[in-house]
């Protein structure tokens, strides 16, 4: 009797340490399996989300610090160089041209503070056209005021564009003699250097040059690397309904272009803004 029922407390006890041992793996395998999955999810650069929500037609994705692109190549992200200011105006990758958050807080900039003046050549060529003819089978007429301007229908810019000649007419009749004489689309380089100009994807307007300021005119002999004097005209109010509708202005850079208004939405979406404004 004795020797039954040590076995039956035998055979209870082994079977109550199997029964834990298999509890115990089911509920470690799923912490292992979801620990295993965590660390090999990629984590995708605030840019490069900016750029894949705005731009979905033509940025599908993020891997291996690149951007996958809708025709199944590939552009670096980051090339990973320290760089000078001058060096990453001109030899941007992608991720340079988020290295300056676009404030709208900002009103008077500080040295060297150019956002969106650092662009990806590459990238814009690839949504906009490689050349001045691949540009202009994009663009569009669109209504602006006493005009009718070229603007590039890719990534919505020309939409874009007509809801802030819609929000600006309704302004004030004083605020109008802003909006006279204004220019988009030329292929050309960026003044003083070998960078395309903003103007050659078809993304940008200057508007009224009368009331308007250049860095180059108001501190002449200047170069890049040189302190300067900053100066704007235009209206706060004029620069933020731009930046309303996808656009930042050259009026927040340190090398101001006042006149000069970019569709930029990834930017803008990266930005830092004040409720204060």
């Amino acid at each position: 009797m004795h020797t039954t029922h040590f076995l039956h407390i035998t055979l209870f006890l082994l079977l109550s340490i199997s029964a834990c041992s298999q509890a115990t793996e089911q509920q470690i395998a799923p912490l292992q399996a979801d620990t295993i999955t965590h660390r090999k999810q990629t984590v995708i650069p605030a840019g490069a989300q900016a750029l894949m929500d705005q731009y979905p037609t033509f940025i599908k994705g993020y891997s291996e610090n690149h951007l996958l692109l809708a025709d199944g190549t590939t552009l670096l992200y980051d090339d990973q160089q320290e760089k000078t200011y001058i060096e990453r105006m001109d030899q941007a990758d992608v991720e340079d041209m988020f290295t300056q958050p676009y404030d709208t807080s900002i009103w008077l900039p500080s040295r060297n503070y150019d956002p969106g003046r650092i662009r990806n050549e590459a990238l814009l060529k690839y949504m906009y056209g490689q050349n001045e003819q691949e540009v202009r089978k994009h663009l569009v007429r669109v209504k602006w005021f006493n005009q009718q301007l070229l603007f590039t229908n890719i990534n919505g810019a020309s939409d874009s564009l007509q809801a802030v000649a819609k929000e600006l007419s309704q302004l004030p009749a004083s605020y109008h003699k802003y909006f006279s004489n204004s220019s988009t689309f030329y292929w050309r380089t960026v003044r003083g250097s070998n960078r395309l100009s903003a103007h050659s994807f078809g993304i940008a307007i200057d508007i009224c040059i009368k009331f308007s300021d250049y860095w180059r005119w108001k501190n002449p002999g200047k170069n890049e690397t040189d302190p300067i004097t900053y100066m704007n005209r235009i209206p706060k109010e004029i620069i933020q309904i731009f930046e309303k509708h996808g656009f930042i202005s050259g009026a927040r850079w340190y090398h101001f272009d006042t006149m000069h208004f970019e569709f930029r939405p990834d930017l803008l979406q990266t930005s830092l803004k004040s409720d204060n404004q």
